[in-house]
């Protein structure tokens, strides 16, 4: 009786610590291509897959919570979830909230599109998504910022003639303008270091077995698959 009494504590103990191993990945689900909601109400796209890999390489159990942008640092802050993966570029401003793992895309491009080749970049009226490093950098260069609660909104304020011009991620605005809806008009500009998953500070476990798993997938090359499968052949890849 005894020994069973023991062997069931310590079912009990490794029960617990399976379900502990659980991880709560928060995503927008509003960003393609790197995160979006499928036909099937699903999180899609490179950081679905991205995420999805490294899970299985840190062999952590881990389910998906979408998460509005504006309020996607607080709410990991509050428990929420346990880590951010929502193409969040990483900024010194946001690592004084949160740590970032080593980023999981290099530096990548920030541009614009517009209906017009003369639209003004810089006097004019320019559409980002809040709470973005675009968004700042609109601010910063003396143009009239709009801001708007999501990438799809900023991107229809561009198309309907609200704003001269939206201003995001290179990566989001390529199918854009492939298929004829807008124009690039300006420069690139890189704004960051890159992009990486964010947790809060009181987890570098949970951040050290994803960076562990993020290093391997660059070593081996299938982070550079992932990513000009699923964000283009002209995106930057690691050398």
């Amino acid at each position: 009786m005894k020994k069973l009494i023991l062997s069931a504590a310590a079912l009990a103990l490794m029960a617990g610590a399976a379900s502990a191993e659980t991880v709560r990945l928060g995503t927008e689900g509003a960003y393609p291509p790197y995160n979006y909601i499928d036909d099937n109400g699903e999180v899609a796209g490179f950081e679905r897959v991205l995420g999805d890999e490294l899970c299985a390489r840190a062999e952590l159990e881990c389910e998906w919570v979408t998460n509005d942008w504006d309020s996607i640092i607080p709410n990991l802050l509050s428990g929420n979830y346990d880590a951010i993966i929502a193409g969040m570029s990483i900024t010194e401003e946001r690592m004084e909230k949160i740590d970032f793992s080593q980023n999981y895309t290099p530096p990548s491009y920030s541009a614009y599109a517009a209906l017009s080749e003369d639209a003004d970049l810089e006097g004019g009226v320019i559409a980002a998504q809040a709470s973005t490093i675009q968004s700042q950098h609109i601010v910063d260069s003396g143009a009239t910022l709009l801001e708007y609660p999501s990438f799809e909104d900023s991107l229809a304020a561009m198309v309907s003639g609200e704003a001269d011009a939206v201003f995001a991620d290179k990566d989001t605005l390529v199918p854009v303008v492939d298929e004829g809806s807008a124009m690039w008009v300006g420069e690139d500009i890189a704004l960051s270091v890159g992009i990486g998953m964010g947790f809060r500070k009181s987890d570098p476990e949970l951040r050290a077995k994803f960076d562990a798993a993020i290093a391997s997938m660059k070593e081996d090359g299938t982070l550079n698959e992932m990513i000009l499968e699923y964000l283009g052949e002209d995106s930057p890849v690691f050398e």
